[in-house]
């Protein structure tokens, strides 16, 4: 929807970092388990939120062995329509940041908001996965434990909510300096005709390509 959020690339130095732990990737018929999230303003931590949530569905196993939570742990937990209101809250009008959120956090925040109160989500946010390949090109992994990795930070913990929020609140201040060194890099990127967000160079069956980092919300492409 038009009145959505905005996917941003920048750093900011005031932003929510948040993250969930669900019972799957389906966001057709998975709920959330678990949601995270630290305030920063002006580069520093402030606060904290974080909660297990009763999903009203049994944890899968898969689910369970990625990061370590079971029914018996989330019997007495508050249900997510309580806690994504309390999460709102917390977050207010902060640009909300996390690691794959633009395909992944967000889609389950939107659908429970417009669930549970019509309500569209209008925080601007910023994916740390899509920031990082614009400032680290050609890395082999993005995922947040190769992120924290790469800039020796501890990624004791991965996986569940609240670590991987301090862990990724560390990771976006180091691409925040890697934004400021190399301020360049996104002058010298192409920008979608379509978003005018930036485009990043991909690997297809017929070689390069331009791709759009808001993909999958803008597949534009462009020849190289």
């Amino acid at each position: 929807m038009s009145d959505r959020g905005k996917l941003l690339n920048k750093y900011v130095s005031d932003y929510v970092i948040f993250d969930l732990e669900t019972t799957g990737v389906n966001i057709n018929r998975d709920e959330v388990i678990e949601i995270s999230a630290i305030k920063v303003a002006d580069g520093m931590v402030v606060d904290e939120f974080s909660t297990l949530v009763n999903p009203g569905i049994s944890i899968p196993d898969a689910a369970s062995s990625v990061n370590g939570i079971y029914d018996y742990m989330v019997a007495d937990s508050p249900d997510f329509e309580t806690v994504l209101g309390d999460f709102l809250k917390f977050a207010g009008n902060a640009i909300l940041v996390g690691h794959n959120i633009a395909n992944f956090d967000m889609k389950f925040i939107w659908r429970d908001a417009e669930k549970f109160w019509g309500l569209i989500i209008e925080n601007d946010y910023i994916d740390t996965l899509k920031l990082a390949r614009i400032c680290l090109p050609g890395r082999k992994g993005y995922k947040l434990v190769d992120m924290a990795e790469h800039y020796k930070i501890s990624s004791e913990g991965a996986h569940r909510a609240l670590n991987d929020c301090r862990m990724n609140q560390q990771v976006f201040e180091k691409l925040g300096v890697e934004i400021a060194r190399t301020s360049d890099i996104a002058k010298s990127m192409p920008k979608c005709p379509k978003c005018g967000n930036i485009m990043v160079k991909r690997s297809g069956c017929y070689g390069e390509f331009w791709g759009c980092t808001s993909y999958p919300d803008c597949r534009q492409t462009m020849k190289i």
